[in-house]
């Protein structure tokens, strides 16, 4: 039953978010469900701080999109992210000059699927009272390196939004 709720909250938040010819970015969103099957290598490996250094999708010179709901993807270049994998934990900054900063802790994991599981948390709020969350893939991590790859739907076709990362140090 609730595979079914989560499976039908996330087709109704596809179709209400994402249509037009602008298109936001709105990673499926995740339950609370408890974290119970997780790939402790990977997320080992993402451990530490990282950089976004690009974001790139087919077509970016022509349409605009809205990442994590928070800014445009293009904000998100420069941005750092800290990973803390062994309670799941960190944060995130916004910090191109021509955006608006913004910072915010997170929480995230990495399921047996290889899905990147993340909550951005509000100030004073705990993981268990965040409802949704957004639900990436990851691909070619490395010690260096690793992408999140977002699917979203422009104009009817499925187009993925890749964030790339450096290690900081």
């Amino acid at each position: 039953m609730r595979k079914l709720l989560l499976i039908c909250t996330i087709a109704i938040m596809a179709v209400a978010c994402k249509s037009g010819s602008t298109v936001p970015t709105t990673p499926e969103p995740v339950s609370n469900a408890p974290m119970t099957k997780l790939d402790k290598t990977s997320q080992v490996g993402i451990k530490g701080d990282w950089q976004i250094v690009n974001v790139s999708y087919p077509g970016s010179e022509f349409i605009k999109v809205n990442s994590f709901n928070l800014a445009d993807s293009k904000c998100f270049i420069g941005s750092t992210w800290h990973f803390v994998s062994n309670n799941n934990k960190g944060n995130m900054t916004l910090n191109s000059p021509n955006c608006t900063a913004f910072t915010s802790a997170i929480t995230w994991y990495i399921n047996k699927e290889g899905q990147f599981v993340l909550k951005i948390l509000d100030e004073g709020l705990k993981s268990k009272n965040v409802k949704t969350g957004f639900v990436l893939g990851v691909r070619n991590q490395s010690e260096t390196s690793f992408e999140l790859v977002d699917k979203i739907n422009v104009g009817n076709k499925p187009t993925d939004v890749v964030y790339q990362f450096k290690k900081v140090n």
